[in-house]
């Protein structure tokens, strides 16, 4: 069906057709899932960030697929791997654009607080955690900065002239900019980036003037949140980070 495939990622597979990009999902997933992603990014196209442009939603074989915009370039993920004489280089590459598009808003995104108090309820953890949890969801303060929900270098593609774009904007929501944070800092641990979470972390704070005792109230919540979905071995993880923080 295409010329080839660009990345196999959970319950989809992303193909190249001539310039553009087809992610083709699988016969399971659901149309709302499919229809809201690409509505999310949709919405985030004109919000001054480099994003590849929708193209068409429509059906192959039965399975649903979003056509998108191909961006030539290489993953900021690969980046890293080849060239870790410049990590600090690329990290500063990475913050830079995550505050960038903390800077914006998009106010007919979905709210961040009402999505992580929807994933908490369905998380696995008993009622009295997710009765702490709760609180201290509705406890944070309310902001409306874009979040991107799955910020980490493989959604990074760097173009041969510099120029970064942002792909898979499939949870986006607009909220707390901590809580953005927090879910990057946890991707980097559950890829085994121990080190490389650290420094994320400190770099993100100082360059932002953020308190990271801050960021660090936002970790069981989003922790949660992120175990309703996943292999069993990051739900554990996940919900060890739902443990290990003392409530107030």
């Amino acid at each position: 069906m295409a010329d080839k495939i660009i990345a196999v990622r959970a319950r989809k597979t992303i193909y190249l057709e001539g310039d553009t990009a087809v992610k083709v999902f699988e016969p399971d997933y659901a149309k709302y899932d499919v229809l809201n992603e690409a509505l999310n990014q949709a919405r985030v196209e004109n919000i001054g960030i480099n994003v590849p442009k929708i193209l068409e939603v429509k059906t192959i074989d039965g399975k649903w697929a979003i056509a998108y915009q191909y961006i030539q370039g290489v993953s900021l993920e690969q980046l890293m791997k080849e060239h870790p004489e410049k990590m600090d280089e690329y990290l500063e590459m990475f913050v830079d654009l995550q505050m960038k598009i903390h800077s914006c808003t998009c106010p007919m995104l979905n709210k961040l607080k009402d999505k992580m108090a929807r994933k908490i309820s369905e998380a696995d953890i008993d009622a009295t955690t997710r009765y702490e949890l709760h609180a201290r969801l509705a406890s944070m303060p309310k902001h409306t900065k874009v979040c991107h929900g799955d910020f980490n270098p493989s959604n990074i593609i760097i173009k041969d002239d510099g120029t970064p774009f942002v792909l898979d904007w499939s949870h986006v929501t607009q909220g707390n900019a901590s809580a953005d944070v927090a879910r990057t800092y946890l991707l980097f641990k559950l890829a085994g980036e121990n080190e490389l979470a650290e420094k994320y972390l400190n770099l993100f704070c100082r360059k932002s003037d953020t308190a990271k005792q801050y960021i660090q109230k936002w970790m069981p919540i989003v922790a949660a949140s992120q175990s309703v979905k996943g292999k069993k071995e990051e739900r554990d993880f996940l919900l060890g980070w739902v443990n290990v923080v003392e409530y107030d």
